[in-house]
């Protein structure tokens, strides 16, 4: 009875360890299903939000930083991701125990690796230049909002020498210019004359260190171009050319923090077999802020008699109904407004229960498309028609306009009506 009594003390207590273990899933926010490209999304956006540059007076803040770190070494790995998912987390720590690392990496140490830089991101040191990216969007993702992805050359700092340049990781100081990366050369101008100039240690690059044998992924270089891959969310209702910031994603080096990945989204002509899937014919309106335009061509008989209806299929699938009554003319050039069928007005706040989604206006233009040719018995009764109610009716637009009933033919010094 006491041997079970011990054997449920232990297992209860077990069980106690596994649940207040760390549970590096849940601090990145993913499920164990992730991919490696969320695991590093989530770490790049915790980790910039959490830094103790940006959170100089918030433990909590820092010690989630710590945190979030440790869960992304964790998981970045494929090794230490499956020890982790079969052992747990003090089988890590016992692994790196075993190998001489110690019980955890250096956050600031990743961070550094992950974004280059240095592991203080947000103090003044030198900032890398700004990429801007230009990319084409349908007129339907502006109106529904999408999430998609895009891909480009960025420059990485190598994660096989950690950014040194060196196959073993080390680096040593240069003794041509003493570790300053410059160095003083001497020119005689004339007899004892001389002209000091400073330049960069040619031997070192201006690094002030050198490496014995160079990395044979970046060859020396520290860092590589590498595609990559960036999730864009489009939000509805965005105006062409706004711009989407993403924070210290540009280029990455060890000497500087990465600049900002900049990107333009831009309104793109509609394509038949990539835009319009469901054959909308929204995917042909033209925008104009808020606001939408549409071009509908009707026939002379709709034009004058009415009695006619048109389904147009919107950006979303829902249909808008056009109609006119019979009697009801539309002249040609017509501009017909349907309010709250245009571009949903973004707004900060997106979807947000708090903020109530508005609409721009549908703006209809009406073309009127005249027969090029008519059956010889339909002329003769259209004139029969014509000349019936020409007299009871019609206005004389020549009379009423004023200008003279015969042409004035001009001679030299005088002027006459032709006979």
């Amino acid at each position: 009875m006491l041997l079970r009594g011990a054997a449920l003390l232990f297992l209860f207590c077990l069980i106690q360890c596994i649940l207040c273990a760390e549970d590096y899933y849940k601090i990145l926010g993913l499920s164990k299903q992730a991919s490696d490209r969320e695991i590093k999304s989530a770490y790049r956006q915790l980790s910039k939000k959490y830094h103790p540059d940006k959170n100089p007076n918030d433990t909590t803040a820092q010690a989630k930083f710590v945190e979030v770190a440790e869960a992304y070494e964790a998981l970045s790995d494929p090794d230490s991701r499956k020890i982790y998912d079969q052992y747990g987390s003090e089988a890590l720590k016992q692994r790196k125990q075993q190998q001489g690392g110690g019980g955890g990496g250096d956050p600031f140490d990743i961070f550094n690796r992950f974004f280059g830089g240095g592991g203080h991101f947000f103090d003044n040191k030198r900032r890398g230049p700004n990429i801007e990216v230009k990319i084409g969007i349908a007129l339907r993702d502006f109106y529904n909002g999408r999430t998609t992805e895009f891909q480009w050359d960025k420059q990485i700092i190598c994660e096989e020498c950690w950014g040194t340049g060196s196959a073993d990781k080390e680096t040593h100081h240069c003794n041509e210019c003493d570790g300053r990366g410059t160095k003083f050369i001497r020119h005689q101008l004339a007899p004892g004359m001389f002209q000091q100039v400073q330049m960069q240690c040619d031997k070192c690059g201006g690094r002030g260190q050198v490496v014995a044998h160079k990395c044979p992924v970046c060859n020396g270089n520290r860092v590589l171009r590498k595609p990559t891959t960036v999730s864009l969310k489009i939000e509805r209702g965005k105006l062409p050319n706004s711009r989407v910031v993403y924070e210290n994603e540009a280029d990455a080096h060890p000497d500087h923090v990465a600049g900002d990945l900049v990107v333009t989204l831009v309104e793109k002509e509609p394509d038949l077999e990539e835009d319009n899937p469901d054959h909308v014919d929204g995917v042909f309106f033209r925008r104009k802020g808020d606001d939408l335009y549409w071009k509908e061509i009707i026939s002379l008989r709709e034009a004058w008699m009415g009695d006619w209806t048109r389904n147009i299929t919107h950006l979303d699938g829902h249909v808008v109904r056009l109609s006119r009554k019979r009697g009801e003319v539309v002249q040609p050039g017509h501009v017909e407004t349907v309010p709250g069928e245009g571009m949903p007005k973004w707004h900060a706040d997106g979807d947000d229960v708090y903020h109530k989604l508005e609409f721009g206006n549908l703006y209809v233009e009406y073309t009127v498309v005249l027969p090029d040719q008519m059956e010889k018995g339909m002329e003769k009764d259209f004139w029969a028609l014509w000349q019936k109610w020409r007299g009871k009716l019609a206005v004389d637009l020549h009379k009423d306009s004023g200008r003279p009933e015969k042409p004035v033919i001009q001679h030299e010094g005088h002027s006459h009506e032709e006979l």
